[in-house]
């Protein structure tokens, strides 16, 4: 019965933590440009759509519910190993669920322009929908590669910690963490 609890527990931190990075983000958002925080979200919606942003918001959940497993199972390396994996292979998701709906983005826009006839009453509507596919692809990355990068900061950075702190109390040694 202790492990779902500490599960529980665990998750409630990850969402708490993932909520707050989500209100720092659009807090930064709004103070860095002249726009409500509702027509942030709202652009959000627009262009990002709502299957990357579940896609997302899944995968930095696992990430930071593998970190907070992490932190609290800090005392045995063989305890916290296969959680640090397990949070750089989600961190590592979200890097190409970006370059994922990049390309999707960008083959839309170019799929669009294909079955479409260009003409001057025509080419204000084509452009429209090509950089409304545009900017679904660049905005993906945009958003998901520096997500990537701050989850695998976040896990490595936390390990590198403990196994110091590990090593100072008088631990075995360990080699440093590598995906090999």
């Amino acid at each position: 019965m202790r492990q779902p609890a500490a599960l529980f527990v665990a998750a409630s931190q990850a969402v708490s933590y993932m909520l707050g990075g989500l209100v720092i983000a659009l807090a930064l958002g709004v103070m860095t440009t002249s726009v409500s925080a509702a027509e942030i979200t709202a652009w959000a919606w627009d262009v990002l759509g709502f299957a990357f942003a579940a896609l997302l918001g899944g995968l930095v959940f696992v990430a930071l519910l593998c970190w907070v497993k992490i932190k609290h199972l800090q005392a045995s390396r063989d305890d916290y190993e296969p959680w640090l994996v397990a949070g750089i292979q989600a961190s590592n998701g979200v890097a190409t669920l970006a370059l994922t709906y990049t390309l999707l983005g960008i083959s839309l826009g170019i799929g669009g322009l294909a079955g479409q006839q260009l003409t001057p009453e025509t080419i204000q509507g084509v452009i429209k929908s090509l950089t409304e596919n545009f900017s679904m692809a660049f905005m993906t990355t945009v958003v998901g590669l520096p997500t990537s990068a701050l989850l695998r900061s976040i896990l490595l950075v936390t390990e590198a910690k403990i196994s110091a702190a590990n090593r100072a109390a008088g631990a075995a040694p360990q080699k440093p963490w590598s995906p090999t």
